[in-house]
């Protein structure tokens, strides 16, 4: 996937101005796709110069103008061609896993300090994604939602992220338990 399919499908959701899409990603499409503010600036001008989103200008007392961005036909052309095409499986690269790897033969101790960090951040970002889908629903019970929301992709990638932060602290704390189970033993 390239960004710009990713801001393609952030655009989905209404005009952004370029703070707002970073805003965006975030709180939601940073669960399937990272990038930097200075990356999604660039990305909306190729896709502007590339006709698959239009912007225009907003003019605002006592602060900056700011350009509001959606996408066009074309645009949306390419998510359609884009979704139609076959996904690659993810890989895993995580460099606290080549620790964890190594921790036979190294200090556990630094390994289990970065293991309990990371099983704070995947809490937090538990917790975030709960309340984001709390919010998305709204009153609604989740399978209400999902079979009368109007929009449930954003609900759904959101439930992907929790899932995967559930897991990765899940593992964190089970990987932690291990190793100190063995320098006790």
């Amino acid at each position: 996937m390239a960004l710009r399919h990713a801001v393609l499908a952030a655009l989905l959701e209404g005009e952004l101005s370029g703070y707002q899409l970073a805003k965006s990603f975030d709180l939601g499409v940073a669960n399937f796709w990272h990038a930097q503010p200075q990356q999604l600036y660039a990305e909306l001008s190729r896709l502007e110069k590339d006709g698959l989103i239009t912007g225009r200008e907003v003019v605002q007392e006592n602060r900056p103008n700011k350009r509001l961005f959606h996408v066009t036909e074309g645009g949306r052309a390419e998510l359609a061609r884009f979704a139609a095409t076959s996904a690659k499986p993810s890989l895993i690269r995580d460099d606290l896993l080549v620790k964890v790897q190594a921790a036979d033969h190294v200090d556990a101790e630094p390994v289990i300090a970065q293991l309990t960090e990371r099983a704070a951040f995947a809490r937090a970002k538990a917790d975030l994604f709960t309340k984001l889908l709390r919010d998305m629903r709204g009153d609604r019970t989740e399978e209400d939602f999902l079979r009368h929301g109007d929009r449930i992709g954003p609900y759904l990638t959101c439930r992907r992220g929790l899932a995967f932060e559930e897991g990765n602290r899940d593992w964190c704390l089970h990987t932690i338990a291990v190793l100190r189970e063995r320098q006790r033993a």
